[in-house]
């Protein structure tokens, strides 16, 4: 297969597979145009995955490369709950932002991008806020995270797609 993204450096030292990450970012940018066709968007980028440094982008967590292009539908059923906590740091996108002319992504975690959902980061750090304040712990107000920028997609780059 013919690699059409220069393979990150982090990727490289973890011995990910060139053709299992060109499969998994075609993957994730076929959601993603399908999901954001009717917003007259394009789809992912290598661009966010270069930017995330092999990171979750919300929690900084080291993200478990080698997990891309291994999930398995079948063992997922019959593992259910076990197997998916086996993928919690798999590698995601996250539709972090939508508008007219762009779509911006992060790379974060399978169990971030689950728990994050659809929303917006001030309402997941309130929700986050929440669950902590719930569980007893204390919560220092006006402390925020600072994310590292999303990659653009410029709705005129659908070449890579």
């Amino acid at each position: 297969m013919a690699r059409k993204h220069e393979m990150p450096a982090f990727l490289l030292e973890k011995n990910v597979d060139p053709g299992a990450y060109e499969r998994w970012l075609g993957r994730k940018a076929s959601a993603h145009v399908r999901r954001d066709r009717r917003r007259n968007q394009s789809g992912v980028s290598h661009a966010a995955v270069v930017l995330s440094a092999g990171q979750d982008a919300y929690t900084g967590e080291k993200l478990d490369w080698r997990l891309i292009s291994t999930y398995r539908n079948e063992d997922s059923k019959t593992g259910r709950h076990a197997y998916k906590k086996g993928y919690s740091l798999l590698p995601t996108v996250d539709h972090e932002e939508s508008g007219a002319s762009a779509a911006s992504f992060r790379i974060c975690g399978w169990r971030t991008n689950d728990a994050e959902s659809d929303l917006s980061l001030a309402d997941f750090l309130a929700l986050c806020e929440s669950v902590l304040k719930y569980a007893g712990y204390s919560v220092t107000e006006g402390k925020h995270i600072e994310l590292p920028r999303p990659a653009a997609i410029p709705e005129s780059d659908e070449r890579d797609l």
